[in-house]
């Protein structure tokens, strides 16, 4: 359990903060960069959740929020090595990783929740609904997070389920808006160039 009796340290105060195994990196890091993503991804969830109350939604809203902190404790966590020198992403009772297995909850619920809409006609405007729009920030930031994590794996090992996971959020958050917006029926569709004057 984590406890913290202490909000500043001043440990930080020179440009670097602390990895989970208590190696320092610049907070302008590639790495950092995608952990304040990840964190900011999660904060607009919490305002979709907000938006939504007590809509069943929510609760699967509230469940990846949890994730998203293990997404952060994840890619602060340096990778191991097995016995082989391979990257090892095992999680443990001290190390937190995404598994699989949270990558393929995303992928049966985006599966459920799709198969209850109609196919697109056209890209969708983000809005219809103030909880859609919510919903739609929330994967716009989520792909951010993803594009960060995707250059902070270019420097360093990072779990490969890690990486699937941040993938599989942004088409939840998709597929969820368009479920929020009944069912499809509020969305708002592009209309290419019919603005145009």
């Amino acid at each position: 359990m984590v406890k913290l009796n202490k909000i500043y340290t001043r440990t930080g105060d020179d440009g670097t903060t602390g990895l989970v195994d208590g190696s320092r990196v610049s907070k302008s890091s590639a790495l950092m960069q995608a952990i304040g993503d990840v964190d900011e991804a999660n904060s607009a969830i919490g305002l979709a959740v907000i938006a939504l109350g007590d809509q069943p939604m929510a609760a699967a809203l509230t469940r990846i929020q949890n994730d998203l902190f293990d997404l952060g404790a994840d890619l602060a966590t340096p990778a191991g090595a097995d016995e082989a020198g391979a990257d090892d992403f095992t999680p443990s009772e001290m190390v937190l990783r995404i598994v699989p297995s949270q990558v393929e909850r995303l992928e049966r619920e985006i599966d459920a929740m799709n198969a209850h809409l109609a196919p697109l006609r056209s890209f969708i405007l983000p809005g219809g609904s103030a909880e859609a729009a919510a919903l739609h920030l929330a994967r716009a930031i989520s792909r951010r997070a993803e594009r960060s994590a995707v250059g902070a794996s270019e420097t360093q090992r990072l779990n490969p389920a890690a990486l699937a996971y941040v993938n599989r959020l942004s088409d939840f958050l998709f597929v969820a808006s368009r479920v929020v917006n009944q069912n499809g029926a509020g969305d708002v569709l592009w209309r290419p160039g019919a603005t145009r004057g």
